[in-house]
């Protein structure tokens, strides 16, 4: 099972983004580097993000930490349980 979590933006983000970027990506470097964060990246059409890992309890702890939604990047976030049919072959 992996955990899903979905950030949806807030208004005008640009600037806030900007400053808050070097946070944001040291906060998913660890939780990379720790094994709990699998994937991370936006929507290609500006509607938000997504990020998968390895346990519920690291995606809420994540959305917890990340300074995007402290100030105001991320409008709401919400975690789903995803139950994935087919892992790529090394």
């Amino acid at each position: 099972m992996k955990y899903v979590l979905f950030y949806e933006p807030g208004e005008d983000t640009g600037a806030r983004t900007r400053r808050h970027f070097a946070e944001h990506s040291a906060l998913w470097d660890s939780y990379s580097k720790a094994g709990t964060l699998l994937m991370i990246g936006p929507f290609t059409d500006g509607s938000g993000a997504m990020g998968v890992f390895t346990r519920r309890a690291a995606a809420e702890k994540f959305a917890a930490e990340d300074p995007f939604v402290a100030h105001g990047v991320v409008a709401r976030w919400y975690v789903r349980e995803w139950k994935e049919a087919i892992t790529a072959k090394s």
